[in-house]
């Protein structure tokens, strides 16, 4: 099935992991919104629930590049929410792709991050991230990839990043 809801997950986003379980679209959106749950509230122990254990999982991101493994992609995230910037980001103009065993929600990243001397500046990052329905009976995260097309933002972002 393919649709445009009108979903939209972001900093008021719940953990809603206990739902992931759930062999059906809303089992898939539960572990969306978790993963911005974690995102937006820099839970390292959530997003990890989110993501798959397999040697594959693929993060292609503005702030890491292209990167591999549970442990790896972890990390990056880490380094997020423990650096200086503090993102507030909400994924809205949603299309899904859902199937009985995998889903792929595209859209778009809105929102702005904090740098470290408390200016905001906006961000925008064209998003798909792919789920899929494992044997451990959960929806988790097998790859994600984001770009911003301004090239300016993106060196700012980077930079922001690195503090």
């Amino acid at each position: 099935m393919i649709q445009q809801p009108n979903h939209r997950y972001g900093p008021g986003s719940r953990d809603r992991l206990a739902l992931a379980g759930t062999p059906t679209a809303d089992g898939a959106r539960a572990a969306l919104e978790s993963f911005y749950y974690a995102l937006n509230h820099r839970d390292p122990d959530v997003l990890a629930q989110v993501w798959s254990n397999h040697p594959l999982v693929q993060l292609n991101n503005p702030l890491g590049g292209i990167l591999r493994g549970h442990d790896t992609v972890c990390a990056v995230y880490d380094r997020i929410f423990r650096g200086p910037l503090r993102l507030r980001i909400t994924f809205s103009d949603i299309v899904e792709y859902l199937h009985t065993t995998h889903a792929v929600f595209a859209g778009r990243e809105l929102g702005a991050y904090t740098t470290r001397d408390g200016h905001d500046v906006p961000l925008e990052i064209r998003t798909t991230r792919y789920f899929r329905y494992t044997d451990d009976h959960r929806w988790r995260q097998f790859h994600h990839h984001g770009s911003i097309d301004d090239p300016q933002a993106l060196r700012a972002y980077q930079d922001a990043a690195r503090g």
